[in-house]
């Protein structure tokens, strides 16, 4: 990498990293630490290609994050009982009534922390990251119709565990 490349991957780096570690929180279920070695393994992949990289480099540092997820689960196979709210505090979920808007966040974190990590990677490639059926399946390695079935079963599960009123107190 020549000084140009290194000083627009710093560039890079700066601008984009805090979205991308929001992204490696959800993937890792909350636990920060997991989720900023996470996020330097994909950065470190990213650096070795960045000269090729010539599009959307977040969109390919967010497919590397997936991909690293996906191998760490299935290594693992490890899941994490709790974790706190630690590092979702800069994702910002828009909403009219700023007390609303927190409780209903925090709703959202505590029943997306319970999917299993194939069904929240697909929600978290789908939703916040905007991918299509299509993209998701190649950033996570799987085939279509796997990330079709791991989406139904998400919002199913979701649809299951979100209280009717989100402002109300999750019970978990």
């Amino acid at each position: 990498m020549n000084a140009d490349q290194e000083k627009t991957f710093e560039q890079f780096v700066d601008t984009s990293g805090p979205r991308l570690l929001g992204a490696a929180l959800v993937l890792t279920a909350g636990d920060r630490g997991a989720a900023e070695d996470l996020l330097q393994q994909a950065l470190v992949k990213v650096a070795r290609r960045w000269q090729h990289i010539t599009d959307e480099p977040e969109r390919y540092t967010r497919t590397a994050l997936s991909r690293l997820a996906t191998d760490r689960w299935r290594r693992s196979r490890v899941r994490v009982a709790e974790v706190t709210d630690d590092g979702f505090d800069h994702l910002d979920l828009a909403a009219a009534d700023q007390l609303a808007g927190i409780e209903v966040r925090d709703a959202l974190w505590a029943v997306l922390r319970q999917l299993p990590p194939r069904q929240r990677a697909v929600i978290v490639l789908r939703y916040l990251d905007d991918l299509t059926e299509t993209e998701t399946a190649n950033a996570l390695g799987i085939p279509v119709g796997t990330v079709k079935s791991a989406h139904s079963r998400a919002l199913t599960r979701l649809r299951d565990l979100l209280p009717a009123d989100p402002s109300k107190e999750v019970a978990r």
